[in-house]
């Protein structure tokens, strides 16, 4: 599945709106940007690797084989990383901020607000544009994997530091206070769900 790469999954999806509510939008936007308590739900799921909304003008979309193309409305462009799969972040999403997607997707054409869950999901699933290719530079590991290990980078990284003043008894002091400190950072971040039968199969293959 091409919107799948290790753990992580890719979406896009592209909602059209009326061209005299445009404006209406992008002043929601300035006001969530000055206001960022009003994502507070959403940066505080650590699932989401990354999450954005462009407006996308009718007369901003590039030269096609065919020209450009002649659009009645303009489109928001969501594009977002997550790990999990689908259910799961929708679910989150819909739970952690509902008031501000319903802000977002204000002036959406036929957006049936984010609760209750089932025409939402509907919505979404709708207006989402599968990815030709995605790449993930880290597949098998998730957001909290990847923090976890920098983590215990910048302790090691202090370690060496302390290392070249330390006696070894002082060192050994320091190096199981470090220990105890990062050691749930430590475990393994074990193996990215099976997207499909066919890639299973592929793996075992190579």
């Amino acid at each position: 599945m091409s919107n799948i790469a290790g753990k992580a999954y890719g979406m896009n999806v592209v909602t059209p709106m009326k061209p005299r509510w445009t404006w209406l939008n992008r002043l929601l936007f300035m006001v969530a940007r000055a206001l960022p308590t009003t994502l507070s739900g959403l940066l505080g799921l650590s699932l989401i690797h990354f999450a954005r909304w462009v407006i996308v003008k009718r007369d901003q979309w590039p030269l096609g084989d065919r020209g450009r193309p002649l659009l009645q409305n303009d489109y928001m462009l969501f594009v977002s990383n997550f790990n999990g799969t689908w259910d799961q972040y929708i679910d989150a999403f819909s739970d952690g901020i509902p008031s501000g997607l319903d802000l977002f997707w204000y002036c959406a054409i036929g957006y049936p607000h984010s609760i209750p869950i089932t025409p939402f999901k509907t919505y979404i699933r709708h207006n989402q544009i599968d990815t030709d290719y995605y790449y993930n530079a880290t597949p098998g590991s998730a957001q909290r994997d990847i923090k976890a290990a920098l983590r215990v980078r910048t302790a090691l990284v202090a370690l060496a530091e302390q290392h070249k003043t330390l006696s070894p008894e002082e060192f050994a002091a320091v190096y199981y206070r470090t220990l105890a400190a990062v050691q749930n950072d430590l475990a393994s971040p074990g193996y990215a769900p099976v997207a499909s039968m066919d890639s299973e199969r592929a793996d075992a293959h190579r």
